[in-house]
This record gives C-alpha cells, structure tokens and sequence, in this order.
C-alpha cells in the first residue's frame, strides 16, 4: 500500500522548490529590470526594483550600433550546425558502445568524458595556429567544427545513457529481417529514442549558444555570434550596465523562448528509460 504523503510535507516541498527557482531566476529577472533603467540608475545605491522610470533607450541604442540580426543568424548557424554535425557522429559511436560494448567501452566513455575538465585556454595556441593556416578564422565552418567537438562527449554519453534502455531484442530482430548496420540506427533506433535525442539536440543548442570562449577567440565580425555582441559593450571606460543588460537581454531572449516552450520535451527526454 502507497504511503500518503502529508499535505504539510507537500507544501513544506512546494515552497522550498519556488525558493529555489526564484534564487535561480533572480540574476535574469535583475538584468531585464536594469535593461529598462538609465545608466544612472544602474548604478544608484540602494538600488530600485520596481519602482523608477522605465525606459527604452538602452534597447534603441544596442539596436542602432550593433547589427543584433546579423549575430543572431551567425549564433542560429554555429547552434544548429554544430548539432547537427555532432548527431552524425555521436548516434553511431554511442549505438557501437550501447548495442556492441568491449572491456574498454567503459574506459574510453570516462576517457572523453575527462577532456571536458581540460582548461580551453590550454589549447588556445595551436587551435588558433591551425585555424590561421588553414584559413578558418572569423569562419562558420571553423567554429561549428569546435563547438561540435567540444560538445560531443556529452552528445555521446547522453545519447549511450538513452540507448541501453531500448531492448536488445528489438535491434536483433531488425537484424534476422535483413537490415544492414545503418538501416538499423537509421529506421529502428532512432525513432525509439526520440525522447532521448530531441533532450540531447536542445542540450547542445544551448551549450552551443552560450559558448563564448571559442567565439571570443577565433571570431571578429563575419561569424560573431551574440557572445561577441554582448562582449563589444565592455570598453576601456568601463561597464555601461544598462546598455549590457539590454544586449544582454536580446542575446538570452530566443534560447529562454526555446527552451520554455522545448521543457516538456526536455523532461521527457532526461527521464527516458527511468521507469521500466
């Protein structure tokens, strides 16, 4: 018999979990109030909430210094590119590892999965050589080809996560019918681990969007993604807090939509096979 939980053990819960997600919350919601402040109301001690002139000339301004389209585009390409290269690889290395395991299965996942702790900064050198040689630099190309990199150990490991929990007996009866290696990942294991790959797909668009280090370092203008466009209000005179808080705001604003209207999706996908 289930055991009832208390209705002051739920509210206890439910209060303790809106506290956390106000905490979490509260960085953007401050920076989308700044967004409206002038700058010197930015920078007023104590600071007001709620209660000064709102305005929109933070906004006004980003728009007429700065190309925000043209960085918006340039991020939708890195993001959406470099998913989709990294997807090409890592459904069939994580289907070798999750349907044909070895004794180093095991190692090489907590192998790749290590060369996430390395420091970027480490390799910023000769990354920056090599795109310099061979002509990458301030590219599309180049960088969906380092975010996808630098993200496919974690496409791996969640995509493997998801495919050890589709039965076994489900690929090898596709094999008794006669389906080749790439039909299988193509039309039997990739429709049942949709859940799992869409999670995975809106996991890496987001640590696509947000990178800034590689973007920072190996762009100038032609694929400047809004990293770079946040980036270019910090100056030799200082922070201007409200006009980076606009910028700001406009660069955040389409992967937060993304992902308040993806969080079912992505629920769904991150408890995929939890329950059998």
């Amino acid at each position: 018999m289930a055991r009832r939980t208390s209705p002051a053990r739920v509210a206890v819960f439910t209060a303790l979990g809106w506290a956390v997600g106000f905490v979490v919350f509260f960085p953007i919601l401050w920076m989308v109030l700044t967004s409206f402040k002038t700058e010197l109301e930015a920078f007023r001690t104590p600071p007001s909430f709620l209660f000064f002139d709102w305005t929109l000339e933070n906004y006004a301004i980003v728009q007429a210094r700065s190309d925000y389209l043209r960085y918006a585009m340039n991020s939708i390409v890195l993001a959406g590119g470099s998913t989709l290269a990294a997807l090409v690889f890592a459904i069939p290395a994580a289907w070798a590892m999750a349907f044909s395991p070895t004794e180093r299965t095991r190692g090489t996942l907590l192998w790749m999965l290590s060369t996430k702790m390395m420091p970027p900064v480490g390799v910023l050198v000769p990354m920056y050589l090599l795109f310099r040689d061979f002509s990458l630099l301030d590219t599309h190309v180049g960088l969906i080809a380092v975010l996808a990199l630098g993200n496919l150990p974690i496409v791996i490991w969640m995509l493997y996560t998801y495919f050890k929990e589709i039965p076994r007996d489900i690929l090898e009866a596709s094999r008794m019918d006669g389906a080749s290696s790439w039909k299988e990942i193509v039309f039997v294991l990739t429709p049942m681990a949709v859940p799992g790959i869409a999670s995975t797909i809106l996991l890496n668009v987001i640590l696509a969007w947000n990178e800034a280090f590689w973007t920072l370092n190996l762009s100038t203008i032609k694929a400047a993604p809004l990293t770079a466009f946040i980036a270019s209000y910090s100056s030799p005179e200082g922070l201007f807090w409200a006009k980076l808080s606009a910028a700001s705001t406009l660069a955040i604003a389409p992967i937060l939509v993304l992902g308040w209207f993806s969080q079912r999706q992505l629920v769904r996908g991150l408890t995929f096979g939890a329950v059998k």
